[in-house]
């Protein structure tokens, strides 16, 4: 079955906000056995809509269409899709009351412009929209099944799990199979470099990637003459990639980085404290995004000025004076501070200079030092030289900071 993406709005064509809908349902339909061949993205022109279903319907068996259902004048989505079958907009009893429902749910009352969301094509099967006043709906263009849903993401995800998703599933005649790493700590250019030759070596695979700094995913798609064959097909390209990247794969599928790294303190019942300088927190805050974050991470201390350091952290000022701020000398004390003041099994810091002035010939912007302290153990620092712009710095120092503390709970002993 070929499937196609089509994306409305204004906004969206005019590059003002990022398609993330269509990414997102690309990996949906994928994993059913259905890999989209064309995206499309239109702007909230009536005849435009009209045009691109019309001409998506004589090509693809399946549409998938975001946006376009609100109340507001500029949403024409359903007044398009009308058209482009030739039948009327008729109001939808049963969507009606359902955004009459919502609204009463929230303690507002519904204004005349949300009626206008519940007219849908004659023909249309209504789906309903739990999260949200706009329903959905499903109708005939031609030979292909074309499904519309809010463009607001929770929205439109919830929805197509529940209702578009169970729908195609019995008709996608399932010979692809994608397994999705999850990598940091290379570039998208050497992690392409030494996964050079799977494809030639195993007939049927197809090495993908997709960089999201500072991360780089590496899909694996196997296509074989039905689904069990391509589940084992890419099981053995995806052994490969990781046989070939070795540490630097640290997930699979929708796993975070923030994630990883709080399962391995967790597996192994050990805690970590931060102390943070130039990134301002940001390495706590990634682990912190994870629910359950409580359970190891004990101690974040943002540490950015001199005072703070010397106050909190017990770093001495002779230090700070010979050496910098920005060393392995200070780094190192500002780790043994949080390690001491937390009372967690690991400790790192993070200090350096992320631009974009401040920086000198000795010491150059992207200069960062990082500390990880051990309970029981020796502490250690590292230099991380770093290029590009202050966001770009301090997200590869957080995330550095984290693999440390990560690598350090996979292989030290550490006191109880």
């Amino acid at each position: 079955m070929t499937v196609a993406l089509l994306a409305i709005g204004t906004e969206l064509s005019r590059g003002e906000l990022v398609n993330t809908n269509s990414s997102w349902l690309a990996g949906r339909l994928i994993a059913l056995g259905l890999e989209p061949t064309e995206h499309v993205i239109v702007p909230d022109e009536l005849g435009r809509i009209v045009s691109a279903l019309r001409d998506l319907a004589g090509r693809r068996e399946v549409i998938v269409s975001t946006g376009g259902l609100g109340p507001t004048t500029d949403d024409l989505t359903s007044e398009a899709a009308a058209r482009a079958i030739d039948r009327p907009l008729v109001s939808n009893e049963a969507g009606l009351e359902a955004i009459r429902r919502r609204f009463a749910l929230i303690g507002r009352p519904m204004g005349p412009s949300n009626e206008k969301q519940a007219l849908l094509p004659e023909t249309a099967t209504m789906l309903p929209n739990s999260d949200g006043t706009a329903p959905g709906f499903a109708i005939d263009v031609g030979r292909a099944r074309a499904f519309f849903l809010p463009g607001v993401p929770r929205e439109m995800e919830r929805m197509f799990e529940e209702q578009v998703e169970p729908a195609l599933a019995p008709r996608a005649s399932r010979t692809t199979h994608q397994i999705h790493l999850r990598t940091f700590g290379e570039g998208e250019s050497a992690v392409g470099e030494k996964l050079a030759g799977i494809e030639a070596a195993l007939p049927g695979i197809t090495i993908g990637y997709r960089a999201s700094f500072p991360e780089v995913e590496v899909k694996v798609l196997a296509r074989a003459v039905d689904g069990s064959q391509a589940e084992a097909l890419a099981e053995r390209g995806a052994a490969q990639v990781r046989e070939r990247l070795g540490a630097i794969v640290y997930g699979e599928g929708d796993d975070s980085f923030p994630a990883y790294v709080g399962r391995v303190m967790r597996d192994r019942g050990l805690t970590l404290a931060l102390a943070e300088s130039c990134t301002g927190g940001l390495a706590g805050q990634l682990l912190t995004s994870v629910p359950g974050s409580s359970e190891y991470v004990l101690l974040d201390a943002v540490t950015y000025s001199n005072a703070s350091k010397i106050q909190l952290l017990g770093v001495h000022a002779e230090l700070i004076r010979a050496y910098g701020a920005v060393s392995a000398e200070v780094a190192t004390e500002m780790a043994e501070g949080a390690l001491r003041i937390s009372s967690a099994h690991l400790a790192a810091s993070i200090t350096g200079i992320a631009g974009p002035g401040g920086g000198t010939d000795e010491k150059p912007v992207g200069t960062v030092w990082l500390g990880l302290a051990r309970r029981g153990g020796k502490t250690e620092s590292r230099l991380l030289k770093l290029g590009g712009s202050r966001d770009r710095i301090r997200t590869i120092a957080a995330f550095s900071a984290l693999r440390w503390l990560a690598d350090a709970a996979l292989t030290q002993r550490l006191e109880r």
